[in-house]
């Protein structure tokens, strides 16, 4: 797109040029396509941070790549002993065979220490503008109690200004942030319900996270065994969206609200497959069995 200055005056150009060459966190980092964030496109109302909450994703996820590296780190060091073992042998196929593999993991390796110095990174910018955004905080709280001058008025126009800057860096931090949370793959595992499922019985199980929606239907046979006409589903990972899990009962052309649940998806940063089983109804009578791999 190209933009006309015309009619704008010598101060105004250069008020402008002061604020396109501002050092802005934003400048630097790339960051997901704006049509996967509209809240933070022109003209939209910036959403809060949630620092604490960002936190705790952070240090999941970092717990959870270390996991992954720590894995691999040990495929490569048992690759490497049989390498040696096999080139004494002089077993040349199965030697080059080896050496594939190795060169493999090591290249995984990389990307996964990348990987996890862009995320710590990310953060550590992250924990600057928030230390700014509340030293701002702190600062107009301080010259609202004092008495009003010209000055003092003009230093909490600056103050809120810094503080509305802050609050944009660390919202498009979160964004970026949220690009490396990689996938959840989730695996319908069927309902547990003991002498609430019935032969004949069909349900609902509505799944979102965020705008993220999964909708699957499943039916109990007379072996009581379950089939249902969807069995995975990927989800990208939200810093500020828990799951929610709805079960209704479907019969005939109504249907009946068996529960709603939230799941945080805090513990799912981990090279395991993780088992949900959460309690649909009040008494805990009827479970939903999922199994997440991220």
């Amino acid at each position: 797109r190209s933009c006309s200055f015309t009619g704008f005056s010598t101060v105004q150009s250069r008020k402008l040029a002061k604020s396109l060459s501002r050092s802005s966190v934003r400048s630097r980092m790339s960051l997901k396509s704006p049509k996967a964030y509209n809240s933070l496109q022109k003209g939209a109302v910036i959403w809060d941070p949630k620092p604490l909450q960002v936190k705790k994703i952070f240090e999941a996820l970092k717990k959870g790549l270390n996991e992954y590296l720590e894995a691999h780190q040990a495929e490569l060091d048992y690759l490497s002993g049989r390498h040696k073992d096999t080139k004494r042998s002089s077993r040349l196929a199965f030697y080059y065979d080896l050496d594939k593999q190795i060169r493999s993991v090591e290249r995984y390796i990389r990307k996964l220490e990348f990987h996890i110095s862009k995320v710590e990174e990310l953060y550590e910018a992250y924990c600057i503008q928030c230390r700014l955004r509340d030293g701002a905080t702190n600062m107009k709280r301080a010259f609202s109690l004092s008495p009003s001058t010209k000055a003092s008025r003009e230093s909490l126009v600056e103050l809120y200004k810094n503080f509305q800057e802050c609050t944009e860096d660390m919202c498009f931090i979160e964004g970026a942030l949220e690009v490396h949370l990689g996938e959840f793959h989730l695996k319908m595992k069927g309902l547990v319900g003991f002498a609430r499922l019935c032969p004949g019985d069909q349900y609902e199980v509505f799944v979102r996270l965020g705008r993220q929606k999964w909708r699957l239907k499943g039916k109990i046979e007379t072996d009581d065994s379950q089939t249902w006409d969807e069995e995975e589903k990927i989800f990208i990972p939200n810093l500020h969206e828990k799951f929610e899990i709805k079960v209704t009962e479907l019969r005939g052309l109504a249907t009946i609200l068996v529960g709603v649940v939230t799941c945080d998806s805090i513990n799912f940063f981990t090279t395991k497959p993780q088992a949900i089983i959460v309690d649909i109804t009040e008494l805990g009578t009827i479970k939903l069995q999922l199994e997440v791999l991220w």
